[in-house]
């Protein structure tokens, strides 16, 4: 390539930067691009053209917020700004934006390959599905099933995705950096950055994320992720704004409280017979050790204790008040949460009981423990097919796509508040005529048993699950820390026995780091130097922070053993630490599990290992033992006790089952969502109705007759749509007009109507009655007239495409080839006819 401006590499043999000082600012990479991909690059600066949303296609993303949100994204690449976070409500068409996006930018010449990477292989699915039907020349590839076929658009789980860049053939890798030039992230969370950030950071591509979740409670990390403010996506479409607009359906929601998931059992508030029936229960172990239990907590219920008269009041409470279908006849789909696979089985089969009549068919689980689970899911998804009552554990939260959907049953407590939002987009997607031919879902019924709204009104922001570090991760940590008390303090470690042993473990975990594999590679500088030995012998507070920083959590190919055995090695490092910094509570918190392991241990005398110890375990549960104790001495009873752990029983609690009676303690409406008195798709509804019956309305005969509106004229048409909104009518007037885009409510209206067939022709009567046009020409004029007739308005543009370029290729300069002035006439012509629509006064 001669004559062009290079693309500029920068490297110090450890940390790459590209610059295309054309487009953009330096930036840091995960290495070079490979010469086809350097050379699409290069390319792209003379084949790319300008973002413009207008050639966004209806047919794949025609809602004015998908728009919007393309829209808001081109703003942000044609700024040089290669990230885009997009908050949209489920249910709303974040897959069909983003195909629409994906075809833009291919056919402008920004992207050639594309990757939308989800976390479940049926999501996976689900997108390739979608893109087969909505842009089939993109020639989708699932990865997970397809990975040696080629396309435009590639579709993935992360853990397939981190596998498949380490592969390369002859030593150069199937995926380059520059092989993908958009990453698309379904459900951008912290959690998904934490465990598969490495892809983000190896693909050198433009990078959107997608996620349900309100603005308000995306965390902070995941804006950082996309260089964004706290709180200001790139785009966001909202569940309320969706209910208002009319494109989702509002919950409705009502709470019922049940006795024994709120308050547990109390052995004491018992009847005779049913304290008869507690006494009876296998308890389990414990029961030899403690008596039976007095009581129960809440806690438990559904965990490990299920109580029939509670399942069974849940299921009547659902079959009464839930939404039906077939005239009343049949439970719509529903979805039940479930707490475990124990709880959902015991719903199914308290459901089989009561509805013998359903032969096992209606309510079925869907979980990780179903042989054909995605089978299920599939039956689910039809319409008229059984199961009718889906009984989910963990699996329909989120990503199922099923419109009937008309019922969700809360019956465990979610603290995530993320997760609860997924969930409830569970039931927001429109579903014409799912009652009756002419009635619509209008909403769902959610039936929250597990106190769930009560839970987020107190606590609005929920409680996550900590996203704690992996476990080798913490233990490498740990080690370094502990080694940084060490080194320079002889007396924690007189003989240096500790420290050396330390440094053999971290330096043999690092030495065992594969360079090739693609996530050291972009922290190559650092573990090499730690590959060194001698860089292990004295380190300063900067060397153990890149330690733990940088080199702790990378994959090593050295063997781990046990994860029993891992896991004691991190308690007693943890006590280890404890002690160096003076941490008394910590220590004996830990002190206190280790002698309950050494007690435990002590029962296993029969195995050899264990016989060899027994006099040492019997030591640990002395009070001398711990009394002065040092790191040496704890880290013998880590070596003595790390392989004996594995013998001991993972305890599993006995599943009990009972059946008392249990009671409503009340019954409670709640608003999660404003529900509008009346959509914006309902309004539309009844404009496009009122203007279609009174097209002698004075006003709008005016309009469609193109004749000039006053003022006045405009005030009463205005006046006279708002009424159809009722009180809500400036505000769904409003909204109508800006999701059509018109930039009058002239334009709108006469968009609807028309225009009188006799007064289009008199616009364009001197063309008609030009004896020098061809049949063609004529055909053309016709056509125009046409447009005018069904549409009202015409853009000057719409003439270069079908069906007017199907008249001549060339378009209207080449059919009427020698007469420019007529050319020019026509676009002057369509200009007067819309002139008097373009702003509010006609």
């Amino acid at each position: 390539m001669y004559g062009q401006r290079p693309v500029i590499f920068t490297t110090n043999g450890y940390e790459t930067w590209l610059w295309d000082d054309t487009l953009y600012p330096p930036r840091c990479v995960a290495g070079f691009y490979k010469q086809d991909e350097l050379a699409r690059l290069m390319l792209r600066r003379t084949q790319r053209q300008t973002l413009d949303v207008a050639a966004v296609k209806d047919s794949i993303a025609g809602r004015y917020y998908q728009k919007r949100a393309i829209g808001s994204i081109f703003a942000q690449f044609s700024q040089a700004r290669r990230k885009a976070l997009l908050v949209m409500a489920t249910g709303t068409g974040k897959t069909r934006t983003v195909i629409a996006l994906v075809d833009a930018l291919q056919r402008a010449g920004w992207v050639k390959r594309a990757l939308f990477l989800a976390d479940r292989v049926s999501l996976v699915k689900q997108a390739v599905n979608a893109f087969k039907t909505h842009l089939p020349e993109s020639s989708p590839v699932n990865l997970v099933t397809e990975k040696e076929t080629e396309g435009r658009v590639y579709v993935c789980t992360y853990p397939t995705m981190m596998g498949l860049i380490d592969q390369n053939n002859n030593g150069v890798a199937r995926f380059g950096i520059g092989h993908f030039d958009l990453v698309i992230i379904d459900e951008a969370h912290r959690s998904v950055y934490q465990k598969y950030g490495a892809i983000f950071r190896y693909f050198d591509a433009l990078l959107v994320g997608l996620t349900a979740t309100p603005r308000e409670e995306v965390d902070k990390n995941t804006y950082d992720l996309f260089d964004l403010e706290p709180g200001v996506p790139t785009d966001a479409y909202e569940l309320e704004t969706a209910v208002a607009d009319g494109f989702l359906v509002p919950p409705r929601v009502q709470q019922v409280d049940l006795k024994i998931p709120r308050e547990g059992i109390d052995y004491h508030a018992l009847s005779e017979e049913e304290k008869a029936q507690w006494e009876s229960l296998d308890w389990g172990e414990e029961v030899d050790e403690q008596g039976l239990p007095e009581r129960v907590h809440a806690a438990a219920i559904n965990n490990w204790l299920f109580n029939q008269d509670t399942v069974d009041r849940v299921l009547q409470h659902l079959m009464e008040q839930g939404h039906k279908v077939e005239g009343g006849d049949r439970l719509a789909k529903t979805i039940i949460f479930a707490r475990n696979h124990e709880h959902a089985q015991f719903i199914e089969a308290r459901f089989n009981y009561h509805y013998p009549q359903h032969a096992g068919h209606f309510a079925r689980v869907i979980d990780n423990y179903a042989k054909y689970a995605q089978s299920l899911i599939d039956d689910f998804s039809l319409k008229d097919k059984a199961p009718h009552i889906a009984i989910s554990v963990d699996m329909l939260d989120t990503g199922i796509d099923v419109p009937e959907v008309a019922n969700l049953v809360f019956f465990k407590p979610v603290y995530s508040k993320i997760k609860f939002w997924q969930m409830i987009g569970r039931g927001t997607r429109l579903c014409p005529g799912l009652f009756t031919p002419d009635e619509d879902k209008q909403d769902f019924r959610v039936f929250d048993f597990c106190f769930n709204f009560d839970f987020f009104h107190e606590h609005p922001q929920g409680i996550e699950a900590s996203s704690s570090a992996p476990l080798s991760t913490r233990l490498f940590r740990a080690r370094v820390q502990l080694l940084g008390h060490l080194q320079p303090s002889s007396e924690l470690d007189p003989d240096a026995r500790l420290s050396h042993a330390l440094i053999a473990g971290l330096y043999s975990e690092v030495a065992a780091m594969n360079r090739e594999n693609f996530i050291v590679r972009m922290h190559l500088e650092a573990v090499e130097r730690f590959q060194q030995r001698a860089a292990w012998n004295t380190m300063s507070d900067a060397d153990r922070a890149v330690l733990q920083s940088e080199i702790a959590g990378l994959p090593s190919m050295l063997e781990t053993d046990d994860i029993e055995s891992r896991l004691f090695d991190l308690t007693a490092l943890q006590m280890q630490l404890a002690l160096a910094e003076a941490d008394a509570a910590t220590f004996e918190r830990h002190r206190q599990r280790v002698v309950e392991i050494a007690m435990l241990l002590q029962e296993k005398a029969a195995i050899p290992a264990v016989q060899a110890q027994l006099a040492y375990l019997a030591a640990m549960q002395e009070a001398t033992f711990w009394g002065g104790i040092h790191l040496a001495e704890l880290e013998e009873m880590r070596l003595r006790l790390r392989e004996l752990v594995p013998f001991l029983e993972k305890k599993t609690r006995k599943i009990v089952y009972t059946n008392f009676k249990d009671e409503v303690l009340g019954m409670r409406d709640s608003v999660f969502v404003a529900m509008p008195k009346m959509t914006g798709v309902q309004y539309e509804k009844k404009v496009r109705e009122y203007l279609r019956n009174h097209l002698d309305h004075l006003v709008i005969h005016r309009l469609r007759s193109n004749q000039p509106l006053t003022e006045t004229d405009l005030q009463g048409l205005e006046q006279t749509l708002t009424k159809i909104g009722e009180e809500d009518g400036q505000t769904l007037l409003d909204g109508l007009l800006a999701r059509s885009g018109a930039p009058s409510l002239a334009w709108f209206v006469r968009s609807l109507v028309g225009m009188d067939r006799t007064a289009a022709q008199s616009a364009f009567a001197r063309f008609l009655s030009d004896r020098s046009f061809t049949p063609q020409q004529i055909r053309f004029i016709e056509m125009v007239i046409d447009q005018l007739t069904a549409r009202g308005v015409m853009a000057a543009s719409a003439l270069y495409e079908p069906p007017f370029s199907n008249l001549h290729a060339g378009g209207p300069d080449a059919l009427f080839d020698g007469k420019e002035k007529v050319i020019e006439d026509i676009f002057n012509t369509l200009n007067l006819v819309h002139s008097s629509l373009s702003s509010r006064t006609a």
